[in-house]
């Protein structure tokens, strides 16, 4: 089955992600985002179209996730807050 799907990402261009041998918290920080995108944002929903759901990901993710969600990652700020205050 792994091959299968390395052929069909090869099929379209595209290299499947690898972490480094030992650190298996590489992608730790786009695991996080994705449990909150499908959280907050995509478990019970319907998009009618592709473009619906593009754009409803690019309000989520420009709008919400980086100008107005708390991360407590970073003191419970904004992402913008947060790099307001450091600069």
């Amino acid at each position: 089955m792994a091959y299968a799907i390395q052929d069909e990402l090869a099929r379209h261009g595209l290299e499947r992600s690898y972490n480094r041998l030992g650190f298996c918290t590489d992608n730790a920080h786009m695991e996080s985002f994705y449990h909150s995108l499908k959280g907050e944002l995509i478990r019970g929903r319907t998009f009618s179209s592709d473009e619906s759901l593009r754009k409803t990901l690019a309000s989520y993710i420009n709008q919400f996730y980086n100008q107005e969600r708390l991360h407590s990652g970073i003191a419970y700020m904004s992402p913008v807050n947060y790099e307001q205050q450091a600069a």
